[in-house]
């Protein structure tokens, strides 16, 4: 058996697995954790769990020690140097009209990395920006191309909701998000409406899309003829929350009617008209004995009795030797 807790770095961050060792922690607790880039601070997110040995991760590292009044205040002196970090790499960016967005910049806990978040179109050629950083700092210089839903992640705002935005508050891992969501909840596919700080789809439109999925499962569609109760008509609207469908009658009259008093038995498809024929097609019916007319015949009938092959003009020829 083994204690395991689970950390984040960063709010809403992703969660990483580390034991407890002989440590009596509880959600919140600050914990300093060996990672692969060297000693951070983490923050306790879950109580402590049993795992047998067999479900326990590979390389499963335990927390060092519980972090003190000084690593915090080290964290803070970071906190200050990345803020600094950030108006320099700046101000180099716009002197040498580099196409890049500076987003964050991130000190390791021990200060022996800064790591230069940004974002870009395509790629950047960044080797005489790292030259000046790493002159200026006297550090090593990592620089990592993030997408634009990281950018909303690490920086933050409010949403369109009038909220903190999900993927910066409480939202760990990014979903995918299509237009057929948005259509399943009937929303107004406008660009603006539905598309949240990044520019990509709100992520929130994934939060109900399985519910609406499934209630509207015990609803006939748009479109659909049913009967119930002595209403018989067309369904021409739909309320997914409230499970009821508005029915248009023969007499053009709207009444409502609940979703779970239509019987299967009782939707049917609307009968499609008869499509209606085209000129070219009435001509080839007009041939003898009801049979399409292909086109050397049509050339054959002609008033004058001469064919001609339109495609080299042979016919055109023709006449012309005639008249001599």
């Amino acid at each position: 058996m083994a204690t395991i807790v689970k950390v984040q770095f960063h709010t809403a961050g992703k969660l990483y697995d580390f034991g407890v060792g002989s440590f009596e922690l509880k959600p919140g607790d600050r914990v300093i954790v060996e990672t692969e880039r060297g000693r951070s601070i983490a923050t306790v997110v879950t109580p402590p769990r049993e795992y047998e040995e067999n479900q326990l991760p590979e390389g499963l590292k335990n927390i060092i020690r519980l972090a003190e009044d000084s690593d915090v205040e080290s964290a803070a002196r970071n906190a200050a140097r990345e803020k600094d970090a950030y108006d320099f790499c700046l101000r180099k960016i716009k002197e040498r009209g580099m196409d890049m967005k500076l987003v964050k910049v991130e000190y390791l806990f021990d200060g022996s990395k800064a790591v230069f978040y940004f974002t870009a179109d395509g790629r950047v050629d960044f080797r005489e920006l790292v030259k000046d950083l790493a002159h200026q700092f006297h550090t090593r210089i990592e620089m990592r191309q993030i997408g634009v839903r990281d950018e909303s992640k690490m920086i933050g705002g409010i949403g369109i909701c009038g909220r903190e935005l999900c993927c910066s508050s409480f939202l760990r891992d990014f979903e995918p998000v299509s237009v057929k969501m948005a259509k399943e909840q009937n929303l107004a596919l406008n660009p603006t409406k539905i598309s949240g700080q990044c520019g990509r789809l709100l992520c929130c439109l994934g939060y109900e899309y399985e519910t609406y999925c499934s209630l509207k499962k015990c609803l006939p569609k748009c479109g659909k003829l049913v009967k119930c109760g002595g209403v018989e008509g067309e369904v021409v609207k739909m309320n997914v929350l409230e499970g009821t469908v508005t029915v248009r009658t023969d007499e053009d009259r709207e009444v409502e009617l609940r979703g779970d008093e239509i019987k299967p038995e009782n939707i049917s498809d609307r009968p499609r008209q008869p499509r209606k024929e085209g000129p070219r097609e009435r001509e080839q019916k007009s041939g003898a004995d009801g049979e399409p007319k292909e086109k050397g015949q049509r050339d054959q009938q002609r008033p004058d009795g001469q064919g001609r092959d339109r495609r080299n003009n042979r016919g055109r020829d023709r006449d012309k030797k005639e008249k001599k």
